[in-house]
This record gives C-alpha cells, sequence and structure tokens, in this order.
C-alpha cells in the first residue's frame, strides 16, 4: 500500500512540475545543505536539491520550487549492541516571493511536503536476544519558509534559509546554506 501511495504522489509530482515547466521556465537550481532540528531530537544534517520555475501565470517576483530533501541519522551503543536509525525522504513543493532590491534579495514563502520517514532498531545482545524492528510512516505537512539569496556573479548565488516543516509530533526546523545556478 505505501509503494503505491509513493509511486502515485512521484507520479503526480512529475505531471505537475513537468505542467508547469511547459507552462513557464526553468530559471535555477538550488542545492543545500541543512542542520536539522526535528521536534524531541538533537539536530543532524541533511542535503536538498530543487528547481526553480518562473511561469508566465505567476506575478512577476513569484517562484514555484518543487524539491527533494533527505537526512539520515543514526545511534549505535556497542556496550549493549543496539543500533538505531532514523530516516526522512521528503518530495514537495513551495512557493516564493522574492523581494525586488539591489544586492541581496530576502525571500518569503510556503508549501507542501510529503515526508517518508522510517526508524529501525537494531539490537544484537546474547543475553538480550536479536531484534529487529523497523516502523514506516508517510505524513503529508506544510511548511513556510524564509531567507536571503546574495549574488556571487550573474548567474551563480549564494542563500541561507530557514524553513519550518509542520508534521503533528515530528515537526522539523531547518537551517539551510545552498547555492544557486540562475538560467
Amino acid at each position: 500500500m505505501h509503494k503505491a501511495l509513493r509511486l502515485l504522489f512521484v507520479a503526480l509530482l512529475l505531471l505537475v512540475s513537468t505542467a508547469l515547466a511547459r507552462a513557464g521556465t526553468l530559471s535555477g537550481v538550488d542545492a543545500m545543505t541543512s542542520t536539522v532540528m526535528q521536534q524531541h531530537q538533537s539536530s543532524f544534517s541533511g542535503l536538498g536539491l530543487r528547481v526553480r520555475l518562473q511561469t508566465a501565470q505567476i506575478v512577476d517576483g513569484f517562484d514555484f520550487l518543487p524539491y527533494v530533501e533527505y537526512w539520515r541519522t543514526s545511534t549505535t551503543v556497542e556496550a549493549f549492541g543496539i543500533t538505531a536509525a532514523r530516516k526522512d525522504a521528503t518530495l514537495g513543493a513551495d512557493v516564493r516571493y522574492s523581494f525586488r532590491r539591489s544586492g541581496w534579495r530576502p525571500y518569503v514563502g510556503g508549501g507542501y511536503g510529503v515526508h517518508f520517514l522510517s526508524s529501525e532498531v537494531k539490537v544484537d545482545q546474547p543475553s538480550l536476544g536479536s531484534r529487529h524492528e523497523h516502523d514506516s510512516v508517510i505524513r503529508g505537512g506544510l511548511s513556510a519558509l524564509g531567507g536571503a539569496a546574495f549574488p556571487l556573479t550573474s548567474h551563480l548565488d549564494n542563500f541561507i534559509e530557514l524553513k519550518y516543516h509542520h508534521l503533528p509530533g515530528m515537526s522539523q526546523l531547518k537551517i539551510s546554506f545552498g547555492i544557486g545556478w540562475g538560467l
């Protein structure tokens, strides 16, 4: 069931992205690294990639940003033979408005993402026996973002961004740093 939902979402995201790309233009690609702070967890690192699309139907200054983000964290307690891992692969889309000004460009936006979350615990202790527990869940959630882009050249800029993903019981706050290539 989960695989069917994943395939359906990926197909829908590709269809929407293709339709928007035909209606408008690809205006850039952004790659980023993030410090992720998930509710009730310590911070860890993640990666992300997104494309920037501008369409004639959207007001000037707005970008449509389909994205994929991923993070994974694991912990091992060797003395007890316990390993725990959590990961999140997110597919989503944001709409962002960039304020017009010379030099650096502040922006705000929001969107929706589908998070494919999984947790895994392995216990390999002779006195406790060997167990392997795995749990996966798919959750959708709204996101809000704000940041600023700093041009380096006419086509290259770097940016810093703060993004909040609202997932009940698993909300995430991400501080991202990245580089963008504008077309």
